[in-house]
C-alpha cells in the first residue's frame, strides 16, 4: 500500500505561481509512476504531468512551458511547480501513482483557484 498526501494548493491571481507537494509514504519502493491530476468543476479528471521512476517526464499541452513535475528522493516527494497560472487552471489537483504490480493510489486533492 502507498498512502500520497496532497499540500500546497490555494488562491492565486492570474499570472501567479504555486508549487504542490505530493508526499509518498508507506510501500514507496513499488512506485512506477506519479502524476498530478486535475478535475475542475463540471469536467472529467484529466492528467496534468507525470514523473517515472527513471526520470522521464510527460506534460498535458496545456501547461507545457508553465508546469514544471519534479521530485526528491530523499523526502518521497514529487512536486508541481505551477507558473504563469490561468483562471483555467482551476480544479481540484490530486496526486496519482501506479505500481509496478498494477495498482493505482490517489490522494485526497488540493484545490487550487486562479482568480482573473
Amino acid at each position: 500500500q502507498v498512502q500520497l498526501v496532497e499540500s500546497g494548493g490555494g488562491l492565486v491571481q492570474a499570472g501567479g505561481s504555486l508549487r504542490l507537494s505530493c508526499a509518498a509514504s508507506g510501500n514507496i519502493f513499488s512506485i512506477n509512476a506519479t502524476g498530478w491530476y486535475r478535475q475542475a468543476p463540471g469536467k472529467q479528471r484529466e492528467l496534468v504531468a507525470f514523473i517515472t521512476s527513471g526520470g522521464r517526464t510527460n506534460y498535458a499541452d496545456s501547461v507545457k512551458g508553465r508546469f514544471t513535475i519534479s521530485r526528491d528522493n530523499a523526502k518521497n516527494t514529487v512536486y508541481l511547480q505551477m507558473n504563469s497560472l490561468k483562471p483555467e487552471d482551476t480544479g481540484v489537483y490530486y496526486c496519482n501513482c501506479n505500481t509496478w504490480s498494477g495498482y493505482n493510489h490517489w490522494g485526497q486533492g488540493t484545490q487550487v483557484t486562479v482568480s482573473s
